[in-house]
């Protein structure tokens, strides 16, 4: 009989502060590699704080985070980083005097496997038309993908997404779908956070839902049409 795979991403118990602030309050739950799973919930519900305390960016965690059976607890930011983990924020944090083509070269490669400009501008064909504008002129839709791109040049194999369709005109999501379904076919493993739940539904394999800093139920993808009226009650929708 066949083990059942290891996870990719593993955490258990999490707990995590901004100061005296009790933030995320015994998170667990795990990511396989290939897989698209996201983290669902209301503003406020500890989203956000548990990408930030997988990179190692809040004041204090504590619990286990183990990423390719390596525990990241006690490890600085830049050192999860090398281990091939992206972490794209909601504020996508864009370089506005650098060129687009001077953000996409500025993060060091991580691991080999990243994608070339010429792959990127695939993925992306509006980065390319744009490629010697200034950060600053770029519109939201391409910030982001601006901020999606330059983590897949590093050669990072597991990213963290961030609320990756905030604000975003419905054209430019569906383009952002397209992305994410095409790194996912590669075998890139992504976590994201999203509000957008409808989007979410058209991409990821399972869903995670979180409430007052806890991961509160799961579902697998094929599983939503019978806990839709439950995922209304968590979501607000």
């Amino acid at each position: 009989m066949l083990e059942a795979a290891s996870p990719l991403l593993e955490v258990q118990d999490l707990h995590a502060f901004y100061g005296e602030s009790h933030v995320l309050h015994g998170v667990g739950f795990s990511v396989f590699a290939g897989e698209v799973v996201t983290l669902l919930g209301r503003n406020g519900a500890g989203k956000t704080t548990t990408l930030r305390s997988i990179m190692g960016i809040v004041g204090k965690r504590r619990g286990l985070i183990r990423y390719r059976g390596r525990d990241l607890i006690g490890l600085a930011s830049n050192r999860i980083a090398r281990l091939g983990m992206g972490y794209v924020p909601e504020e996508r944090g864009i370089f506005a005097a650098l060129s687009v083509e001077e953000n996409l070269l500025l993060p060091p490669r991580v691991a080999p496997g990243g994608l070339s400009i010429d792959a990127i501008h695939i993925l992306f064909p509006n980065l390319k038309e744009r490629r010697h504008s200034p950060g600053t002129r770029l519109s939201g839709g391409e910030q982001q993908m601006l901020a999606i791109a330059r983590i897949l040049r590093t050669g990072a194999g597991f990213i963290l997404l961030d609320e990756p369709t905030e604000g975003l005109a419905p054209v430019i999501i569906q383009q952002i779908g397209r992305a994410v379904r095409e790194l996912k076919r590669t075998g890139l493993t992504l976590l994201l956070v999203e509000q957008n739940f409808h989007w979410a539904a058209s991409i990821a394999d399972r869903h995670y839902v979180m409430e007052d800093g806890r991961v509160v139920d799961c579902f697998s993808n094929d599983d939503l049409d019978a806990n839709r009226e439950k995922l209304h009650r968590y979501l607000g929708v």
